[in-house]
């Protein structure tokens, strides 16, 4: 499926009980009809769309930001640090990543599990997309020019099929589409209440976390993510920490040609730094 986000799918594996309930809202059917058409269209472009970029991706994280230089084919992505903490890497330190490139690119373990993880992170992504509009209660929040934006509240009759989707029970906020693609340009949502584990056994979510993805149409039809940021916290058993705690923007994107193998997207990663000038 085309990247709507691994960010639904990074939402999705916190499995969640326990939960109390939100204030009653009523359906709006217009808005959750909007949901239906713009989730429709998702999965439609999704089958269809078999781009690759290239693009400057910065992550930030707890432990620190990096910059990286991602190249995208058919046989999955390659990237090469750039700046790690708003420093550029010396001529040595990107010499040790274009070795540690062309050992990954070598490693049939290491590209079968990044084959392995896409397909699980699309496929999250897909079930959760499907859900969303009948796990909410939908009404307009505001409707101007090509965009709509429509808020959502967890709807207390949905029963969540795997304990995955059970983060829909916990989650209000707002997604808003362009009206004429029917394209969904943001989604974020923030977590209602503290989640427990097993009654609070073994450990729990906290209140107040939150996401939000930001999406771009980059070319005629085609969107990508561009901004994403997860800020989900807790704890389980031993103190330690759960969740996901990650900004990250994506910028500078260009297509990748159809025929790019993983040792071309290799060698261009070895291009200097500068050549990034024309993905800003």
């Amino acid at each position: 499926m085309q990247r709507l986000s691994r960010n639904l799918a990074v939402i999705a594996v916190v499995s969640l009980v326990g939960l109390s309930p939100v204030r009653a809202e009523q359906q709006d059917a217009r808005a959750q009809q909007m949901v239906r058409k713009a989730v429709e269209t998702e999965l439609a472009a999704s089958k269809v769309d078999h781009s690759n970029w290239q693009y400057k991706d910065l992550d930030r994280k707890p432990e620190g930001a990096a910059t990286y230089w991602v190249v995208e084919t058919k046989q999955g992505s390659v990237k090469k640090k750039i700046e790690k903490d708003g420093r550029p890497l010396t001529a040595e330190e990107l010499s040790r990543e274009d070795a540690r490139i062309q050992s990954f690119i070598k490693d049939s373990a290491l590209l079968a599990k990044q084959r392995k993880d896409g397909e699980q992170d699309d496929r999250r992504a897909e079930s959760m997309l499907r859900m969303l509009p009948d796990a909410f209660l939908w009404t307009v929040k505001s409707d101007a020019g090509d965009a709509v934006t429509l808020a959502f509240v967890p709807d207390p009759k949905f029963d969540p099929p795997t304990m995955e989707s059970r983060v829909f029970a916990a989650m209000a906020g707002e997604i808003v589409v362009h009206r004429t693609q029917n394209r969904i340009k943001t989604i974020k949502g923030t977590l209602v209440d503290n989640v427990k584990f097993g009654f609070g056994l073994f450990g729990k979510m906290d209140k107040g976390g939150t996401f939000d993805v930001e999406r771009r149409e980059i070319a005629p039809g085609l969107w990508q993510i561009t901004e994403s940021h997860v800020h989900i916290r807790g704890r389980a058993l031993l103190f330690k920490s759960i969740g996901e705690d990650e900004d990250e923007v994506k910028s500078g994107f260009r297509q990748t040609a159809p025929a790019t193998t993983l040792e071309e997207a290799a060698n261009i990663l070895k291009g200097e730094p500068a050549s990034l000038s024309a993905l800003r």
